[in-house]
């Protein structure tokens, strides 16, 4: 294996330069959600050039590649990269700034897609030297419910053939380059949005005993709503409930009519995740009705938790530390962020796992979802050589 390894790295470190031209293309042209159309044709034209027969349109723009090696049906196992944009404006003065207005790789998606073509290219080159099957997923949609994993899995992306595991990464600005990251079980959050409309009678403020004050009755309701995470959640269970906008279109001396409230529930418990949302729309319901008025309690529901399986995260780890140092291998907290990759790891064993990015010597040190947000590129060489030892790692488990 140690041969084997050395020839991953090697294969990294001469296509590095490849890579980085994909992630500049992709950088460049970036799609938003469930548009990724020319990203997707990019991707399939390239595993097409290495020797792969990519299938297109899954889930939409899904791109799905299988790559055999020796006894193909003994294992299988799912690598996952996702294709979408954000609807962010760049600030970055770069050569390979967005060349599409308002539209930005400002999640690291350019990344994680242009690793992926490179560990394929790896694998494919390896492939008399491993037993098994690698399934490679291009997913489009991540950053838009209900999330192309979900969509790309009722497609049967997970069948035919069925692997065993799936492994995804994801940039982390917050962890330096050359470093990963692995947290085993509970990781990230479900995530659902909650609309509540609360209706009443306004008017006049100088009046208030002729009215029906909505804005009262909303006020109640969120301070009222954080009661059920504080007595009726296990504190063991991490939660968060979250309102971020609050239109109440009156003027001084004007009550409004209706107030709108919009917010962000996020836990890592399907059962409580269900509880809460009933108790929620239960205590909001009741509050307005017993103030006069009413409440219109909408649930869009998001993505589940992330669960990264135990035994798999843990061997995972160990071929991580194998490939790349114990000191470069790092735990990770809890993140009450959400992901889509959460699909997978609710139906298979799968590990999710951050890539260091991060250079503050050079000034790269932006957030996701931000105008500045970039990467050390030499991040790139890492992760596609690292994800084709896991993948193999896995297969030989």
């Amino acid at each position: 294996m140690s041969q084997l390894q050395e020839k991953i790295k090697a294969l990294a470190k001469d296509q590095s330069q490849d890579i980085i031209a994909h992630r500049h293309h992709l950088h460049s042209n970036p799609e938003l959600s469930f548009e990724e159309f020319k990203t997707a044709k990019y991707v399939a034209s390239e595993l097409t050039a290495i020797g792969l027969q990519p299938e297109e349109g899954v889930a939409g723009t899904g791109v799905v590649a299988i790559i055999e090696g020796r006894n193909p049906g003994k294992k299988i196992v799912g690598l996952r990269a996702d294709m979408d944009a954000l609807p962010i404006l760049e600030a970055n003065d770069v050569p390979y700034k967005s060349k599409v207005p308002g539209v930005m790789h400002a999640c690291g998606h350019d990344v994680h897609t242009s690793s992926l073509l490179g560990t394929a290219r790896i694998l494919h080159t390896l492939r008399e030297e491993f037993e098994g099957t690698i399934k490679l997923v291009f997913q489009p949609a991540e950053e838009k419910a209900p999330g192309g994993a979900s969509l790309m899995i009722k497609e049967g992306v997970l069948e035919n053939p069925r692997p065993a595991s799936m492994v995804g990464q994801h940039v982390a600005p917050n962890i330096p380059v050359g470093k990963i990251g692995f947290r085993e079980g509970m990781y990230m959050a479900s995530t659902d949005e909650l609309y509540l409309t609360v209706k009443g009678k306004g008017g006049h403020a100088a009046a208030p005993h002729q009215l029906v004050d909505p804005v009262l009755m909303a006020s109640h309701i969120i301070v009222a709503l954080q009661q059920i995470i504080s007595r009726n959640r296990n504190p063991a269970n991490p939660s968060v409930l979250s309102f971020g906008r609050f239109i109440a279109d009156g003027v001084t001396n004007v009550i409004p009519n209706e107030v709108t409230i919009q917010g962000t529930w996020r836990c890592m418990d399907e059962e409580w995740r269900e509880d809460g949302l009933r108790r929620m729309k239960k205590m909001a319901e009741s509050i307005a009705e017993g103030m006069g008025g009413s409440c219109e309690f909408e649930i869009v529901k998001g993505y589940p938790f992330l669960k990264n399986h135990p035994e798999l995260t843990r061997r995972t780890r160990t071929a991580a530390v194998g490939y790349m140092g114990a000191e470069n291998v790092i735990d990770l907290d809890l993140w009450m962020a959400g992901e889509d990759f959460a699909f997978y790891s609710q139906v298979v064993d799968s590990c999710f796992y951050r890539l260091g990015t991060r250079n503050e010597a050079r000034g790269i040190i932006s957030g996701v979802h931000t105008p500045t947000f970039d990467i050390d590129e030499s991040a790139l060489e890492i992760s596609t050589g690292l994800m084709s030892w896991l993948a193999i790692s896995e297969l030989n488990a």
